[in-house]
Parts: structure tokens; C-alpha cells; sequence
């Protein structure tokens, strides 16, 4: 079993400048109870289906597989509200990623950086660009968006 352990923050500062890799992505659900999201997803041109659990606390369970693209494009037709974003990768450090992601359509304007864990109580420098933590908040879901 596949463990995530994320934390989450809203972005207040300039991050551009410590980017060392962009990519576009679009997902959609088609499953979005809170007990189990399962979600479609392109990535440049790769597909991924994902299913996850509910959150408890930052951890939760997660299996991500890569699928055909073509199967990904036809999978998100049956997904209501497909969102768009570029994420952002920068290096955090001690073999850490923040990944940044910039919305866009109706998200328009949001922009939230996650950082994956190790474990809960790991470590982390926070970057002077970071705002508020939004862990465990269900607005900024990408499910809920």
C-alpha cells in the first residue's frame, strides 16, 4: 500500500525564480467521495488514474498507475468540472520537491504549493513565498475545486 503525506499552503511570495520545471496537467474525478477519490489525470502527454483515501491528518493512502493517454482524454469526458493547472517544481532540499501549482479557468488566480513527506514529523525549511498551511482544508481539495 502506497502512503501520501503532504502538507499544503496557499502561495503569498515570488516563487518564479527558484523553478526548475514546469508541467501541464488536467484531471478530472470520477469518484469524489470523501472516503475514495478516484481521479484521471494527463501529465504532458501521459495518463494516470489515482485513487485515494480520506485524509487523516497530512497522510493518507494513494496507488497511482500510468494508463494509455488516449484512455486518459476518454475517461475525462465522464468527469464533470475537469480542472487545468502548470505545476511548478523546486527543489526543497534534503531529497524534498515543492510542487507548485498555478490554476487555471475557474481556479483562476489560485496558486498552492504541497510538499510531500517521508514521514508526518519530518522536517522542512519553509520558503519565504509560502503563506498560510491549508492542510486538511477541504476547500483547497483539487477534488472540491
Amino acid at each position: 500500500m502506497a502512503k501520501e503525506i503532504e502538507r499544503k499552503f496557499l502561495v503569498t511570495g515570488d516563487f518564479e525564480p527558484f523553478v526548475t520545471r514546469r508541467t501541464h496537467i488536467i484531471q478530472g474525478y470520477l469518484c469524489k467521495d470523501p472516503d475514495r477519490t478516484v481521479r484521471i489525470r494527463i501529465r504532458d502527454n501521459h495518463g494516470f488514474i489515482t485513487v485515494k483515501t480520506r485524509n487523516h491528518g497530512c497522510e493518507r493512502n494513494e496507488w497511482e498507475y500510468e494508463i494509455p493517454v488516449d484512455d486518459a482524454h476518454e475517461m475525462l469526458t465522464a468527469c464533470p468540472g475537469c480542472l487545468e493547472k502548470t505545476r511548478c517544481l523546486i527543489d526543497a532540499g534534503d531529497s524534498l520537491t515543492w510542487e507548485v501549482d498555478i490554476f487555471a479557468g475557474a481556479n483562476s488566480g489560485l496558486v498552492v504549493a504541497e510538499i510531500e513527506l517521508p514521514t508526518a514529523d519530518t522536517p522542512f525549511e519553509r520558503p519565504s513565498w509560502l503563506g498560510e498551511e491549508v492542510t486538511g482544508d477541504k476547500r483547497y481539495y483539487n477534488s472540491n475545486l
